[in-house]
């Protein structure tokens, strides 16, 4: 009997062994299908990490740069990462296969909304832009070319800032370099909010689980007690015909962030004449591998490319 139970139990170890080992390679692929692994590995990726650009409060703003190997003078995508404006880190690139495309990024840090509550996050952001544009010549890109780009909350705050160009209210004075300009070229947006006076009624049960405390804590009170705030916060009423070109990805099966979000965004800007472009992905969640395969990627480096070619950044400067 011993020896029965004995074997069983060898076998129950080894059998979840290999289920544990099944689980970790699923998550590995998933993560390097959405390119969060670590970035500077490629060959044809030359990474300087840890840029510190500025202090606020005792805290500490840095960001990593990745630069094509090998391209002179490449355009760069500022990126924001994501995590309900309350958790999340720079390290999380999910869009970094658009250095393959010959483009510069930069994955900045900003405060999360349990350290400081809007604007804090845009005024970190803008400040990272300024820094850089400063700082262009010792790193390596164009200064005259910088696009914006975010996923989820960051797609959010990516879409704000690019929408308010030279909005003082926005602005804020972290970090100094105020001679340099934070301005963006163009706007790149996976799956973000863009009214939250919307949102709610636009969201699902499961939503409104994230949503309802992550803008509490964001804004520092309800929507009900921060409507002036919370339309300040939200792109749809920053928008003006002056605005960049904007490039929207949503999954139609988002049970996070509603779709109708970016369907607002995208509507908005058509009726101001603006130059937007707009991919709804059938079958997408809220990220993953689909918003980020070649394919997709590939129309977002079109669209930057056709954005933030020389003649017509020009033309809108």
């Amino acid at each position: 009997m011993r020896s029965t139970l004995d074997n069983r139990n060898v076998f129950g170890r080894f059998l979840r062994a290999c289920i544990a080992l099944s689980t970790l390679l699923a998550v590995i692929q998933t993560v390097q299908a959405q390119g969060l692994t670590a970035p500077g590995d490629s060959e044809s990726i030359l990474t300087q990490p840890d840029i510190l650009f500025a202090t606020v409060d005792g805290h500490e703003l840095r960001l990593d740069l990745y630069l094509p190997n090998g391209v002179e003078n490449p355009p760069l995508v500022v990126w924001i990462h994501g995590g309900a404006w309350r958790a999340g880190s720079r390290e999380s690139v999910s869009a970094i296969g658009l250095v393959e495309h010959g483009y510069a990024i930069a994955s900045v840090s900003y405060r999360l909304s349990p350290v400081a509550p809007y604007p804090a996050q845009i005024h970190d952001i803008k400040s990272a832009i300024r820094y850089l544009r400063k700082h262009a010549g010792e790193y390596g890109f164009d200064s005259n070319r910088i696009a914006i780009a975010g996923s989820s909350a960051g797609a959010h705050l990516a879409t704000l800032v690019g929408v308010t160009n030279g909005s003082e209210s926005h602005e804020g004075s972290v970090g100094g370099n105020d001679e340099a300009s934070s301005s963006v070229q163009a706007v790149l947006s996976f799956y973000g909010a863009s009214n939250f006076l919307t949102i709610l009624n636009q969201s699902t049960p499961r939503g409104l689980d994230v949503r309802i405390p992550a803008l509490e804590l964001l804004l520092g009170g309800g929507l009900d007690e921060k409507q002036e705030l919370a339309a300040h916060a939200s792109p749809v009423f920053q928008l003006d015909p002056g605005d960049p070109p904007l490039f929207l990805l949503h999954g139609d099966q988002d049970p996070q962030m509603p779709v109708n979000q970016t369907l607002e965004l995208w509507g908005a800007a058509k009726a101001l004449g603006l130059d937007v472009g707009l991919e709804i992905v059938h079958g997408g969640e809220h990220g993953g591998p689909l918003f980020y395969d070649p394919a997709r990627l590939k129309m977002a480096a079109d669209f930057l490319d056709r954005s933030l070619n020389p003649s017509q950044v020009s033309s809108r400067n």
